[in-house]
Formats: C-alpha cells, structure tokens, sequence
C-alpha cells in the first residue's frame, strides 16, 4: 500500500434542521483514514455529486424511501468517483484503477466488494461519470418512449438532470424541446447553450400561460423533476395520448418549509382521462440501458453533440456551501467538488 496520510476529511450532519439547511448545520470532520478489511477496496475519492435531494433526507427521509434518512453525526453519502488505493487479488481491480460508488463526501472512503463499479475509457473526462444523463435517457427512451416529431417538456431543466435531458430529447428526434427554471438568465442559456428552444421562468408570468406561447400545439412527453404548478400546467398542455414520466419532486423538496418529505398536487383527473395521457414514475435505471448510455454518452461527449453541463467545487471544505447553493437554485447543471 502506498504511503497514506494519518486524517482523512468527510462531511457530517451535524444538527437536525427545519426547512432547507445552512452550511454551517454541516461540519468537516477528521478521522484517521479507515483501514479496509477482507473484501474491502481503499478508494481516495476524487469527485463527488452534490444533489439536492439530501434535503428530503437531512429532514427525515420518506416512508418506502431506497435510502435512509441522516441523523446528527452521520457522513453524507452520494455518487463519488474515486481511484483505488488498494484492492484483494481477486476483486477485479488494482491499485490506480478508477471506480465508481456511493460513499461521497469523504476524501477516503473503504467500499466492500460488489460495492462499485470499474471505470475504463468510455468518457474523456473521469467527472462525467456523475453526469445523471443515463437517469435522463432511461426516463426519455423506456419510460416516455420519445419519438420523431414529438414536443418535449422537461422541468427543473437547469439541474443535473435537465441540463442533459434536453440536449439527449434533441438527438433522439424530438421536433421541439421546451424547458422550465428559475431565471431568465438560466432560460437563456438553456436555449443559447444547450439547444432547447424555448424556456420558461418560474416567479413570473403564470406558467400555463408561458407554456401555452411556448407550445401553443401541446405537449407530447413530459420529463418532470419539478412537480406542483408545473407539473399541473404540463397535463393542461398535453395532446392526446402524452406520455409523462415523473423523475423528482423539487417543488416539495426544496420548500423553505417543513421536511422535503411530501410534494402535494391537485390535477385534473378529466383532463387525464379525456386525453388519455399516461404518468409512470420513474423506476431507476436497468442494465441494458445503463450499458447503451455509457457508449452513447462517450461518443457524443467527443464529437461535441453533446455537452456536460457542471460545476466544479474545489475541496471538500467548501462542499457544504455547495450544497447550500444547489438547493437555492445557483447552479447551472451538475454539481460536483473536486478533491
């Protein structure tokens, strides 16, 4: 094994909150670096994703929820990007192989086996592997079944997921890909940056009424991170035979108040009937499309189809700021520090 420093970083909850939390209800702490055991990979972790939805777990998590809520004196957790410090013989990997996992925010992390994913060659930059595009491309090709011509709304489409949502809508073969966010500089550069044709601006005017100038023939496919008024204006926009698939609930999420744990809409259940508009919610990524992405996302990425849009934080220190900064909205695409 290499020559190790003695202190490892990792950030902490450290006091349980109302409403959406400050950097200062997080502290950096130190701890000696852990030593793997049997079965065990050491990873020095060199990219992690800051997401918006801790917040419905620093408030408590939600009944059925794939993840547990976080208390006091527990360490975040996310996607990380990490290189392997060490590794058993027959683990499949070796020391300065890249891999994929999900115990983020910490610079050292001990992952069991089975518990990442080796990373080879397939995207030029090693951060992109926190792209949450396959999320996008799963919920556009299997869940809303995209097609030529279609016109395609996604909301919440300056996050992490949006930021690619649009852009993969495009080259699937959507005739018209309209977007929702929360400023008029972040429209722009929806429609100046990544393609979309128009944007619509949360805190104006109405959405229904945007959306309704935007795409005055309807909607056919719907990817909503959003949910509320958003999602409401969706159903009103819909043509015959729209297919929506709901990916996040930012409207409930990122409220000032309460727990980020409940996301409540009223819709109009005629509406739903009489255009026989279908929802699913989106049930995670599979096998076969997960493998199709990471070949589709590569050769994109290099020929310059397609961009990642991120944001770099430099240092686990100032990634508590980071997080503070995403749930208010101040990022444009993917979050990530970088250690």
């Amino acid at each position: 094994m290499p020559h190790l420093p003695q202190v490892s970083r990792e950030v902490r909850l450290a006091v349980a909150t109302g409403g959406l939390p400050e950097p200062d209800h997080f502290v950096v702490a130190e701890v000696p670096v852990p030593a793997p055991g049997e079965g065990q990979v050491l990873v020095r972790n060199r990219f992690f994703h800051v997401f918006a939805a801790l917040r419905t777990l620093i408030g408590g998590s939600v009944r059925d929820a794939p993840f547990p809520p976080l208390r006091p004196g527990d360490t975040l957790f996310g996607a990380a990007v990490g290189e392997v410090v060490s590794a058993p013989a027959d683990s499949g990997v070796r020391p300065g192989d890249l891999v994929s996992h999900w115990l983020g925010w910490r610079e050292y992390a001990v992952v069991p086996e089975g518990g990442f994913t080796p990373l080879g060659d397939a995207l030029p930059d090693p951060a992109a592997h926190l792209s949450q595009g396959g999320l996008a491309y799963t919920a556009l090709t299997r869940d809303a079944e995209v097609r030529p011509g279609d016109t395609v709304l996604v909301t919440g489409a300056a996050g992490a997921v949006g930021s690619l949502a649009g852009q993969i809508a495009r080259l699937l073969g959507a005739g018209r890909v309209i977007g929702s966010t929360g400023s008029a500089e972040k429209a722009g550069r929806l429609v100046s940056e990544l393609g979309y044709d128009a944007a619509v601006v949360r805190g104006g005017e109405p959405i229904g009424e945007q959306l309704a100038k935007a795409a005055p023939d309807g909607i056919d496919v719907l990817l909503d991170n959003v949910g509320g008024e958003q999602l409401q204006a969706a159903v009103a926009a819909a043509r015959p035979g729209a297919r929506f698939v709901l990916v996040g609930a930012l409207s409930g999420q990122m409220a000032p108040e309460g727990t980020g744990g409940t996301a409540p809409v009223e819709l109009d259940t005629y509406r739903l009937i009489l255009r026989r508009l279908s929802i699913r919610a989106f049930q995670g990524a599979d096998e076969r499309t997960r493998s199709q992405w990471a070949g589709l996302f590569g050769g994109w990425l290099r020929s310059g189809a397609i961009t990642f849009p991120h944001v770099r934080v430099t240092g686990i220190e100032n990634a508590p700021r980071a997080l503070y900064d995403t749930m208010r909205g101040r990022h444009f695409g993917t979050v990530i520090v970088e250690l």
